[in-house]
């Protein structure tokens, strides 16, 4: 089968979140499993130079925006047989500091940028030489694909590719002002309350929800949360009319990238039968950050974007209580700058035991979920989740939310003692976090069940091999004649 997939961001090229880490996977294991895949993604600055054996294609864009028409070229890069990445290079959009925002503000013209990548994607589906059988979009930022497959089919395009969306977090829906619609040239009769109308805004998410033929989500409990009016962020009537071709499939994580025995991000390698280096390598973390030296001492971690969904609130008020007794905590990540003055106070009032860094560092990533004995993923709402699937991985217990993907991948002790892999809280408060907290250092404590747990957790596979076979049969559903919208 021939996949196209679309992406704003695909690691390694380009990241701000899990979204790129997932794409990239998909790629690879689509192609692993013996499947052509081939993924667009702009070509942001910086890219080129880290990949040197990216080759320009004879290929240009000249496409309308409005009355204008924007001009733009295509880089390619071979990764492995039957995967191929396709980078499309307009400077004018693409080639700045960030992807979506700098100093913590969204570019201006964020709709002009990726109702132009949309196009182009719709364009490569329609022209390339290599033909594909289905086109798989990930996310707002490509959530117009669908639509405009689906205006060129009356325009001439005979038998245009089925279109699969994946919805990776529904609260960022790529909501614009209704001026933008005309960048699209669509017709004005999908600018309306079924279609990619949204209280007067164009929504780019809601038009892949409306045309794309089937939607995914990135965990079951999600794809059923996203119905309801609690987390539906206003979409979830639409949804529920689509429910039929709606598939909530769990995440993969790439064992390839994220595993404890052959890690170069890792100061020692360890394996669930020797533990050794996982000692070591908390030791290392604890010195490297400027905490007390004390393997005996509860380390708990967090790498996230420091955003109202990921649970900040309710993390630094049970910190703020927790951290009066024995443990210490350590933070990577960044976000809104009145989170990130919350844990700077911490760190201030908890010296020696909390450190924090700001921003995103890939081998220090590793190296926390290596180094930690417990994870702490407090979300609000979380559509899949990554970290705690690399947590097990690491035997660094997740502590976790029950809600969306973290519900679906960690095994509470009141669940199946003999099974579990995690600790899991439901009410959304400080108080309930810190509760869970209490029973991490009762379990840290008792160490044959500590030990029981984390090898639980590092047994846990949640490789791409089955996530991968799941997507090939939403693609063979997405081809068949009877899906309708």
């Amino acid at each position: 089968m021939n996949i196209l997939l679309a992406s704003g961001e695909v690691y390694p090229y380009s990241k701000t979140g899990g979204l790129a880490d997932m794409v990239g996977a998909l790629a690879v294991a689509l192609a692993n499993a013996g499947h052509e895949a081939r993924v667009v993604t702009p070509l942001y600055r910086g890219i080129r130079e880290k990949f040197p054996a990216l080759r320009k294609v004879d290929w240009q864009f000249d496409l309308p925006m409005g009355l204008e028409h924007i001009q733009a070229e295509l880089w390619e890069l071979d990764v492995a047989r039957g995967l191929k990445i396709y980078f499309v290079d307009q400077p004018g959009y693409f080639d700045r500091a960030g992807i979506y925002q700098e100093n913590h503000f969204s570019y201006a013209d964020n709709a002009e940028r990726f109702i132009f990548f949309s196009k182009c994607v719709a364009h490569l589906a329609r022209y390339l030489p290599w033909r594909p059988d289905v086109v798989h979009v990930h996310d707002w930022q490509v959530g117009l694909v669908p639509a405009l497959i689906l205006q060129q089919k009356t325009e001439g395009w005979g038998n245009p590719p089925p279109t699969c969306l994946t919805i990776h977090n529904l609260a960022y829906q790529g909501v614009f002002p209704e001026a933008a619609f005309a960048l699209t040239n669509l017709p004005e009769h999908l600018f309306h309350t079924e279609g990619v109308e949204f209280f007067g805004l164009l929504n780019c998410l809601k038009a892949g929800i409306a045309y794309a033929d089937v939607i995914t989500t990135v965990s079951p409990r999600y794809a059923r949360e996203i119905t309801t009016e609690e987390l539906g962020c206003g979409l979830d009537g639409l949804l529920r009319q689509r429910q039929k071709n709606l598939i909530g499939i769990l995440n993969g994580v790439d064992y390839g990238e994220w595993n404890t025995n052959r890690n170069p991000h890792l100061p020692k390698p360890y394996t669930i039968g020797r533990m050794a280096g996982k000692n070591f390598n908390k030791r290392k973390l604890q010195k490297d950050l400027g905490l007390p030296v004390n393997e005996s001492i509860p380390l708990f971690g967090t790498i996230s974007r420091l955003a109202e969904q990921k649970g900040v609130d309710i993390q630094l008020g049970a910190l703020s209580e927790m951290l009066n007794g024995n443990l210490q905590f350590v933070l990577l990540g960044s976000g809104s700058p009145e989170y990130e003055r919350g844990y700077r106070d911490l760190a201030r009032q908890f010296p020696g035991k909390v450190a924090v860094h700001f921003g995103y560092d890939e081998t220090l990533a590793h190296r926390i979920e290596a180094g930690c004995d417990f994870f702490l993923m407090p979300s609000r709402f979380e559509p899949c989740g990554l970290n705690q699937m690399y947590s097990l991985r690491y035997g660094t217990i997740p502590i976790v939310r029950a809600t969306g993907g973290l519900d679906d991948s960690v095994i509470d002790w009141t669940q199946n003692p003999r099974l579990a892999t995690g600790i899991k809280f439901f009410e959304y408060t400080s108080r309930s976090l810190a509760k869970a907290i209490r029973k991490a250092l009762v379990l840290y404590g008792q160490a044959k069940l500590f030990q029981i747990c984390r090898r639980n957790a590092m047994k846990a596979d949640f490789s791409w091999d089955q996530t991968v076979h799941n997507y090939l049969n939403v693609y063979e559903k997405c081809c068949k004649p009877a899906i309708v919208a």
